[in-house]
C-alpha cells in the first residue's frame, strides 16, 4: 500500500468515525427532546449550519424506537473529537435535565 492509499484510508476512516459522533450527539439530543441544531448554535454561534449534522439528522429515528444514550457517552466522544465547546453546553443541558 503506498502513503498515498495509506492517508486516504486513514482519512476515510476519520470522517466515518467523525459521522458516528455527529449520529450519536444527535440521536441523544432527539432522545432528550433537545434540538441538536440549536445546541451546535449555541456552542458554535460564528459558524454556519453544519451540513453533516444536517445530513445525520435524516438517519435519526424517534425517540420511542431509539435505544438509551447515556449522557457519559456522548460527552466522551464529543471530548474526543474536539468538540470541547458543544460537548460544554451538552454538559450544562444535562445538569438542567438532574434539576428539573
Amino acid at each position: 500500500m503506498s502513503q498515498n492509499e495509506m492517508e486516504k484510508r486513514i482519512i476515510e476512516q476519520y470522517q466515518q468515525d467523525e459521522n458516528m459522533m455527529i449520529l450519536v450527539f444527535a440521536q441523544w439530543c432527539v432522545n432528550n427532546d433537545l434540538d441538536p441544531d440549536e445546541l451546535y448554535r449555541r456552542a458554535y454561534p460564528n459558524q454556519s449550519r453544519n451540513p453533516e449534522l444536517s445530513k445525520t439528522m435524516e438517519l435519526i429515528v424517534p425517540k420511542e424506537e431509539s435505544e438509551t444514550i447515556p449522557d457519559q457517552t456522548v460527552l466522551g466522544v464529543l471530548q474526543l473529537f474536539g468538540n470541547d465547546d458543544l460537548a460544554f453546553v451538552v454538559s450544562n443541558e444535562i445538569e438542567k435535565m438532574k434539576k428539573n
